[in-house]
């Protein structure tokens, strides 16, 4: 077993000997992902459900914004972030009610690499649209219902943002 942790140490050193890259946590991410996606394929399986040859082009729209909305609220919103405070430290506010953190450094591997997953919205994204394309299979009009809210809420910042910046432009004409 020794050998093994030091070919991994090594490998660990000549991927990143500058920086550290959390190359264990990743794998531990990636293991969890590959249990929960068969899990979802697993459950529908189970159920019966069949999956769509195809699927609706209105659903995968609704499932775009949503899993848009719904990764951000995780990985940004201020109200969130007692979900990531064990994984990252608070930096500033980015506006918008969202935050800025940082990714503990210290810790675990796998406490690093949550930290990531939990403070990228891009990288949350890809775990997100799969629990809605495996509820979409499951549970599709609970699925489409919860979607729909989180695609009004996008519509409603990107509305916001407009307002505010037309307000901007109205102060900026007056002065």
């Amino acid at each position: 077993m020794s050998e093994l942790k030091q070919r991994v140490a090594r490998l660990r050193r000549a991927y990143a000997p500058h920086e550290h890259r959390p190359l264990g946590g990743y794998l531990a991410a990636m293991g969890t992902y590959a249990g929960v996606t068969g899990a979802i394929a697993g459950l529908v399986k189970v159920t019966g459900r069949s999956v769509p040859e195809r699927p609706a082009t209105s659903d995968v729209v609704l499932l775009a914004i949503a899993t848009h909305k719904l990764s951000r609220l995780l990985s940004k919103d201020a109200i969130t972030s007692p979900l990531r405070a064990p994984f990252t430290r608070y930096d500033r506010p980015i506006g918008s009610g969202e935050v800025m953190e940082q990714v503990r450094d210290s810790g675990s591997a796998t406490r690093h690499a949550i930290g990531e997953l939990l403070s990228c919205p891009f990288c949350l994204a890809v775990w997100v649209a799969t629990g809605f394309t495996g509820a979409l299979v499951l549970a599709p009009r609970l699925t489409r219902l919860v979607a729909t809210a989180l695609t009004a809420i996008a519509a409603s910042d990107f509305l916001q943002m407009a307002y505010a910046m037309a307000q901007q432009g109205a102060e900026r004409h007056r002065d």
